[in-house]
């Protein structure tokens, strides 16, 4: 008996196929000259295909992206949390670094910071899919550090989260520093001198 094509498994590798295409081509020639076009050719489906399915090649550069990271053994969304926040932050902030300075995810992650500050549709697609989801699991693991004493109860966590990434985000956007391990440490370091609880015999 003569097997019947699989139209779900079919989809899913013209999916794979745009989003590999995607990811590439961002990478050889810039986001400013990618194009659904050059999208579709590479992947050998037709541009309709794409548009069924993304409203812009930001979308698609967005997904591409989180495919990328979901395929990473580092990138599932929860911290590790050790008991020891120290040794934790420092394994993320290293892991983190080592991301911003590979070249097969700096080249998607700039194209899409450069598309998200000219398109608001995209940027709430980001803080939806992306940005909101890897915050909420970082607030998790310095909510678990607290209940531990390890930082301070009463700290605001949003506030923290961008005192410990908002450096790390402008020496890479600004390329104004090297991106290693010891920077990555330095930032923990400080980070915590900030956040730990007052011992009680100061107040």
């Amino acid at each position: 008996m003569e097997k019947q094509p699989d139209p779900a498994r079919r989809s899913e590798r013209s999916r794979q196929a745009i989003l590999t295409a995607a990811r590439d081509l961002v990478s050889e020639v810039g986001y400013a000259k990618l194009t659904i076009e050059a999208i579709a050719a590479r992947a050998g489906v037709g541009k309709q295909t794409i548009y069924r399915w993304w409203p812009s090649k930001g979308a698609v550069v967005l997904d591409a992206f989180l495919a990328l990271s979901e395929a990473g053994p580092e990138q599932s969304m929860a911290l590790p949390d050790t008991g020891d926040v120290e040794a934790d932050l420092r394994a993320v902030m290293r892991a983190t670094v080592a991301e911003f300075a590979d070249p097969a995810f700096e080249a998607p992650i700039r194209a899409l910071n450069t598309e998200i500050i000219n398109d608001p549709a995209l940027a709430g697609q980001y803080r939806e899919k992306l940005a909101g989801p890897v915050d909420e699991a970082k607030k998790a693991r310095l909510r678990s550090a607290q209940q531990a004493g390890q930082i301070a109860a009463g700290a605001d966590l949003d506030l923290a989260l961008e005192l410990l990434y908002a450096p790390l985000y402008q020496r890479w956007l600004l390329r104004s520093g090297p991106l290693t391990q010891e920077y990555a440490d330095a930032l923990v370091e400080v980070f915590l001198k900030a956040m730990r609880p007052t011992s009680s015999g100061s107040s």
